[in-house]
This record gives C-alpha cells, sequence and structure tokens, in this order.
C-alpha cells in the first residue's frame, strides 16, 4: 500500500468516471492523437468527448491542439506530464486495492 490509509484515498476523482478513465488510458499510450480516433475507440458521441475532453483539460491533464489536415479542421489531444503522473498514480491505487500491488 502507497502511504497511509487505504489505497482508495490515493483515487483520482477526475480520472475515475468509466469515461475519462477509458479516454486517459488511451492517451497514456500516445504521444498524441486525434479526437476522432478517441472518439471511436471509446464508443461516445463527439458532444460527450468534447465535454470530457473540456473536464480533463481544465485539470491539467490533457493538451489540446488544433490544426488543418489540407483544408480540414482537425483536433489533436495529448495527455500532459500531471496527466500522466495523475494516471499512474490512480493505476497504483486501483492496484492496492485489487491487492497486486506493484514492487
Amino acid at each position: 500500500m502507497t502511504g497511509s490509509g487505504h489505497p482508495r484515498h490515493q483515487l483520482d476523482e477526475l480520472i475515475h468516471a468509466p469515461v475519462r478513465f477509458s479516454i486517459v488510458a488511451m492517451l497514456s499510450g500516445v504521444q498524441e492523437v486525434e479526437f476522432q480516433l478517441v472518439r471511436d475507440t471509446v464508443e461516445i458521441s463527439t458532444p460527450a468527448l468534447s465535454k470530457q475532453v473540456s473536464t480533463l483539460e481544465a485539470a491539467g491533464y490533457v493538451k489540446v491542439r488544433k490544426g488543418y489536415v489540407g483544408k480540414r479542421p482537425r483536433t489533436w489531444l495529448a495527455l500532459t506530464a500531471e496527466g500522466r503522473t495523475a494516471y499512474e498514480t490512480h493505476l497504483v491505487a486501483l492496484r492496492d486495492i485489487a491487492g497486486q500491488s506493484t514492487p
């Protein structure tokens, strides 16, 4: 167990929501990814993803970059260093709760 007390105290409430957890988990494996790929992979609507990304961006966990591919607007998402740390801490807490703590 990390620190004192029950490991649930190390869970990040912002990341713990299933959709946000899925988004952050996907972003943890890439440098940057297109918004549409996240939407399709997580299987949510564009407005739902926009709302969740806004929440994560406001927390400093996700960076949003807008640009163009040819004449088409695109949006890319990436985890910030703070987001990666929060995700890793959250995973450690989940493993501790499950009794599978990493060394």
